[in-house]
């Protein structure tokens, strides 16, 4: 029987799926040159402030100091992967907390960059539209990046990640104790 451990708290889930909704709606629904779009990107920079903050004071999982950047782990962990080990963590894995600060840095990067074309000083200034430009492409394929090791480590560790950002809970097989 699986054991049920409770990880995600709700601001987290709420976050993650907020922030989810909020740059696909930007990528392929509205028009960059709306107010609905910049209002999008300014909520999603709200909620990626509101983040950083539950980041210091929210429950273990939800705090930096749990997932730390440490490019040394992302290593081991791609050398298990390499191996066929499995080593289930509880929160973040190595490599997903380097995706997850990547992914933050990259959204404060758009949201400046886009608010920036909305102010006089910088409407029309060709490299600031183009560094939005690519801060997007590259947001889009570390999102990319991020699904498909998703669905990869669920698959080759046994564990529902998906499901886990959605329920709160990661269900661990019998013979993991989960870090």
């Amino acid at each position: 029987m699986p054991r049920k451990v409770r990880v995600w708290d709700p601001f987290v889930r709420i976050f993650h799926w907020s922030v989810v909704g909020g740059f696909l709606a930007n990528a392929i629904f509205t028009n960059p040159e709306k107010s609905l779009h910049h209002t999008i990107g300014l909520t999603v920079l709200g909620l990626v402030a509101l983040r950083l903050v539950w980041g210091l004071i929210g429950p273990r999982h939800a705090r930096f100091s749990d997932f730390p950047p440490n490019p040394a782990a992302a290593m081991d962990q791609m050398r298990e992967m390499a191996t066929g080990r499995r080593r289930i963590h509880l929160g973040h894995s190595p490599l997903g907390a380097l995706m997850i600060y990547n992914l933050l840095l990259t959204l404060i990067a758009i949201g400046v960059t886009g608010y920036m074309q909305t102010t006089v000083a910088w409407f029309g200034v060709e490299w600031v539209e183009e560094l939005h430009g690519a801060f997007v492409t590259w947001a889009e394929i570390s999102v990319a990046l991020h699904v498909l090791a998703v669905f990869t480590e669920s698959r080759r560790l046994g564990v529902n990640l998906p499901r886990s950002m959605l329920t709160g809970y990661k269900s661990l097989p019998e013979a993991s104790s989960g870090e």
